[in-house]
């Protein structure tokens, strides 16, 4: 098995990767439902492949950007999709509903911060993989690609390590934006999110690949450096409204005990 090529496509908020094999071709992520036109006529027009070939398509977690296309590329292609084995779906019950609102809203207006015409980001809330794998799974009909669960953005993030070349992809694990590395939002649980880090950097990979950036060799000292800024306490929705309000209740006492020293 030979991997001729891993293509980077820039999706409409986040990079595309494309393992290309002589026969067989394996999307990274699922992407945005907005990315599928652009990665299919890829594969016809600039690899002149039939879209059949696309065997594989990874959903490492549920996000807009890494699981929007997932279906749409199934319907056109055949695929099959591989995803997190969990009991059950992250989008449950009326609370998952919600997140799935907010997340998608979040997608636009990472897309309006990025100048980005208005496209269709609307998917399903439920994945329904073919194969879910977990921690040292092979990739089926990619056997060379091992899964590596890395969770803490959520509880189903998944990574994946080409063993022969030691590319990783970490998907939102590790961000930067134009000179700076940055810690996914959300962060559901910190405590795993630095386990994740950590498991990443033991491997010593020869090229990290992000979601939000491009590959990048990044050394033990800057892994040290990720680890120990780390946020130590959870970034959710949720918790940053919580955190502004009682920022602002605060901020009234303390105008409010001001004015009333004022009077004395």
């Amino acid at each position: 098995m030979r991997l001729d090529k891993i293509v980077r496509l820039d999706g409409y908020i986040q990079s595309i990767y494309l393992a290309v094999y002589p026969d067989k071709i394996m999307l990274l992520d699922g992407c945005c439902r907005a990315d599928v036109p652009m990665v299919l006529a890829y594969i016809t027009d600039t690899l002149q492949r039939p879209i059949s070939q696309l065997k594989v398509v990874m959903v490492t977690h549920m996000h807009p950007d890494h699981a929007g296309g997932a279906n749409a590329l199934k319907k056109a292609t055949g695929c099959r999709i591989v995803s997190a084995e969990k009991s059950r779906q992250w989008y449950a019950g009326i609370g998952g509903q919600m997140m799935h609102l907010v997340d998608t809203g979040l997608a636009y207006y990472v897309a309006h911060r990025q100048n980005r015409p208005l496209k269709n980001l609307w998917y399903p809330a439920h994945l329904h993989p073919d194969v879910m794998v977990s921690e040292g799974d092979k990739i089926p009909h990619f056997s060379d690609w091992l899964v590596l669960e890395t969770p803490g953005h959520t509880d189903r993030d998944l990574s994946l390590f080409h063993l022969p070349s030691r590319q990783v992809y970490t998907a939102d694990l590790i961000i930067k934006l134009r000179h700076k590395f940055v810690a996914p939002f959300p962060i559901y649980d910190p405590k795993l999110y630095i386990q994740s880090l950590q498991k990443i950097k033991a491997l010593k990979p020869s090229m990290v690949m992000m979601a939000h950036g491009r590959e990048l060799a990044i050394d033990d000292a800057t892994f040290d450096i990720l680890i120990t800024q780390a946020p130590k306490h959870p970034r959710t929705i949720k918790d940053t409204i919580k955190h502004k309000l009682l920022w602002r209740k605060d901020a009234n006492f303390t105008v409010f005990s001001r004015r009333r020293n004022s009077k004395r």
